[in-house]
């Protein structure tokens, strides 16, 4: 079934948006990369890995279906320089949590249109965003434990780097 048009421009805006949150997320790495917590950038330039992956299932999704998506313009993120570990995740679960709401807005509009082809893949999403926001909350949480013990701020960063690191091709 081709996708409404209506349907498609959600879906396009969905796809710009996990291109935007790959540049949140690699912004966020230069931030941890500068301060020498590489742990930190690396689990985050891997999230940056995922969000292509994730635009890339809404791409395949709509070309499957003999849709034309289209990437929209995409804006590198306004973060400060010199953001703390703790405000560098805190913007990665604010973005996370963005990206959350767009899906259920995805989901809510196939639904409402009779679009069921996508409810699978948004399932999966769905799934996929509630991983995602318990993951980034409980490194927040952890951070906060830690506060500006220097020791165990570089247990974590070490935790975080020694992440398993999967291919970046789309996963079926």
């Amino acid at each position: 079934m081709k996708m409404s048009d209506d349907i498609l421009k959600a879906f396009n805006d969905q796809i710009t948006l996990e291109f935007t949150a790959d540049m949140t997320y690699r912004q966020l790495a230069i931030e941890a990369d500068a301060q020498n917590l590489s742990g930190m950038a690396a689990w985050l330039r891997h999230q940056a890995d995922e969000e292509i992956l994730h635009a890339n299932k809404f791409i395949d999704h709509a070309l499957d279906r003999g849709s034309h998506p289209r990437i929209g313009t995409t804006e590198a993120p306004e973060l400060e320089a010199g953001l703390s570990p703790l405000e560098i995740f805190q913007a990665a679960l604010a973005h996370e949590e963005k990206v959350s709401e767009a899906i259920r807005e995805l989901y809510r509009a196939c639904t409402s249109t009779g679009d069921i082809d996508a409810i699978p893949l948004l399932q999966w999403f769905i799934n996929e965003q509630i991983e995602e926001e318990s993951t980034v909350g409980e490194i927040v949480g952890r951070i906060e434990l830690i506060g500006d013990d220097g020791p165990g701020l570089l247990r974590l960063d070490a935790e975080l780097g020694s992440r398993n690191v999967e291919s970046t091709e789309n996963p079926e």
